[in-house]
């Protein structure tokens, strides 16, 4: 309880992004991952799937049924979730523990279809992604999280190539989310403990 304690106070006073808040799940997901290079190509297609689901919704909405999304998701395999079948998503639809709107669940299994094919295609879905940034994080230098555009140029070019292979949910808005969360763009504020190069 001790240690737990003192790693809760050593959050509490860092200095992070005005979006972090003080919700420890939100803060818990801006230190630990927001930002942080990633490529996994499980948790790549996760990211595609979770930032597709947030469409009109809150982000923590989403962070509180991560678990039960993993669950029925399983785990993220790509390969198991494009062979969903029908029937399963009809279940997925009456499981509270995700977002039950039928166009995200469906996407789920079609974007998993397509992260196959991009393997076949490009080796990995991780080489595909992170082509639309060069191979290497972007680093931005924003003093205000409220400035941070909604969409760049790189994020409407991945947009329009996931979409070309049949990806739903998959919007330039949706893809600059997930470009910060994964790491191709660093867009922690300037003050912020977790900027590149400051931690």
């Amino acid at each position: 309880m001790e240690r737990a304690t003192q790693a809760g106070a050593g959050r509490a006073a860092k200095a992070r992004c005005g979006w972090a808040g003080t919700d420890p799940l939100y803060v818990a997901y801006h230190d630990d991952e927001w930002g942080v290079p990633s490529h996994d190509d499980r948790h790549l297609y996760e990211m595609l799937v979770l930032e597709g689901a947030q469409a009109g919704l809150s982000w923590i909405t989403i962070l509180r049924k991560r678990d039960a999304y993993r669950e029925a998701f399983e785990d993220f395999d790509a390969e198991r979730i494009a062979r969903f079948t029908p029937a399963r998503i009809e279940r997925l639809l009456n499981n509270p523990g995700i977002v039950r709107n039928r166009a995200k669940v469906g996407s789920a299994v079609l974007n998993a279809k397509a992260v196959l094919k991009i393997r076949d295609e490009h080796g990995s879905l991780d080489r595909f992604l992170w082509s639309f940034v060069g191979g290497k994080p972007k680093v931005n230098h924003w003093t205000d999280y409220r400035k941070v555009p909604a969409r760049t140029p790189e994020s409407e070019a991945m947009s329009k190539a996931l979409a070309q292979r049949g990806c739903k949910f998959v919007g330039p808005t949706i893809c600059y989310a997930f470009m910060q969360a994964t790491g191709m763009v660093d867009d922690h504020e300037a003050g912020c403990w977790r900027r590149r190069g400051t931690r």
